[in-house]
This record gives C-alpha cells, structure tokens and sequence, in this order.
C-alpha cells in the first residue's frame, strides 16, 4: 500500500463527500491506495452516506468527540500505506497533486513531513507555512492588534512572507489542512499529541518530526484547495469566549506553549 488517506469527519459530511470524489477523481495511477473515515460521533449521518455514495471506503466509528489529534490517530493507526495523507473535509484535490506529493518523498528520504501548497476556491494563495510561534503570535492574529504596523510586521514574518511561496522549501511547520507523513516517520516520531483538541496538534508533531530528526518541508509543485472554514486560524478570541471550539482553541495554544517553554524556537 503507497497512500492511507485518513479524513475526520466532525458534521462535516457534505464537505467529506466532495473531498472523497476528488481524491477517487485524481491522478493516482501507478500507486495503490486506501480510504480511511473517522467519525467523531457527529450524528451526522455520514455513514450512510458513505453507504450510498462509495465502495471500500473503510469507516471507523468513534464514540465521543475525540478532538483533531486523537481522531486522526484511529485512522493512522488502522493505515498501512507507507505514507498517511491526513486530509481535513474541506480540502479537495487538483490536478495530480498527491502522485506529485509520492514522489517528491520517495525521493527525499530524509523528511518525514511534507505538505503542498494550499490555496484558496479563486485560485490565491494561503499562507500555510510557517516560523514556530511565539506566544504572543495567537494573540496577535485573533485581537484588533494585529491591525497594529508593527504587529502586522511579527505576523507576516510568522506566515514567512518575506520567503518565496513558489519554491520548495524546509518549513519549521505547516498547516495540517494537508500532512503527507512518512509511517517510519510516524513510528520514530509518535502520533499525534491527544491533549490537542482543537489546534496545535499540527505544529507540535512539526516540532516532534524536527526534533527526531526528520526534516519538514512545504511543496508548492503540487496544490490543494482548501476552502474557508467555520472556525479560521484568525477567528476572533474575544467575540468567540463563549464559543466551545474557541475555548478549546486557547487550552490548546497554553497546552503547547506549556509544553515546549523550555525550548527556543528556530
């Protein structure tokens, strides 16, 4: 098996059924594959939706809401692809962009982590690749500071705009819309980190894959779209308090900040 494909649903089955028929619709010959579902019990009636619309779509059926890192690691550890492509529902392929993505890691041993560029439904880029945060840098992005001159200077250097977005190139970490992961990678490395429930799970397996030694990159040959979401990177914390997925968003950044105080970033 080359590709595990792992998808967490979480009320989210239209956008994962449009993500299931671009991937079948792609360029993937050549490569074997599988098609990995996790539900977190949303009640959504995406199993039969699967039931409907798909054939050898293996399901796996939580029975809570596991959050983003804990769900994923079902379908990861039910993979056997010698790559897991963690893909969120309201992401869809275009062109040949995972054959693209195979190929750049067969050839490239030495990462473990690589995505491709995101863009947006019109075709403009999103910044995905990104410096380690500083702990402010979450603050910035979700309060009226970041309208602020020099605060926008610290947020664009965060994003790396002053890097070229066209050229392939090491990344501290990326944006987990679209992870391609080596499993001996994963294997080293760990899964990821369950006590993210809602965000930064994505930047701290980034941290993890540096730390063993397993390089990081952005891949801009190959592209997805990933469409606007119900809860953006730069949602605003303080109309959002009251918000469940906002409060879980903020325990998971002190979780992080927490977690690696200890060490400088790059």
């Amino acid at each position: 098996m080359d590709l595990s494909f792992i998808i967490l649903n979480y009320k989210n089955k239209g956008l994962v059924k449009n993500c299931l028929k671009s991937i079948i619709k792609s360029d993937l010959s050549g490569l074997n594959y599988e098609i990995i579902v996790i539900d977190n019990n949303s009640g959504d009636g995406i199993k039969k939706m699967l039931q409907d619309n798909f054939s050898g779509i293996i399901f796996i059926q939580s029975k809570s809401n596991l959050g983003m890192g804990a769900g994923n690691n079902l379908g990861i550890k039910h993979a056997k692809g010698k790559y897991a492509v963690v893909l969120n529902p309201d992401t869809m392929a275009s062109d040949s962009a995972f054959k693209k993505m195979f190929y750049f890691m067969e050839n490239n041993e030495n990462i473990g982590l690589a995505g491709p560029k995101l863009i947006n439904p019109d075709k403009s880029l999103q910044y995905t690749r990104c410096r380690f945060p500083q702990f402010l840098i979450p603050i910035y992005r979700r309060t009226p500071f970041k309208k602020l001159a020099s605060v926008k200077e610290k947020i664009d250097r965060y994003l790396t705009k002053d890097k070229d977005y066209n050229q392939p190139s090491k990344a501290n970490w990326l944006y987990g819309a679209c992870f391609f992961i080596r499993n001996k990678a994963i294997e080293k490395v760990g899964l990821f980190d369950e006590r993210f429930f809602l965000g930064f799970e994505d930047t701290d397996l980034c941290r993890r894959m540096w730390q063993s030694g397993h390089e990081v990159w952005y891949y801009p040959e190959a592209s997805i779209i990933h469409y606007p979401h119900r809860f953006s990177g730069e949602s605003n914390w303080l109309l959002g308090m009251f918000k469940k997925n906002v409060r879980e968003h903020i325990r998971s950044w002190l979780l992080y900040f927490m977690k690696w105080r200890n060490v400088n970033n790059f």
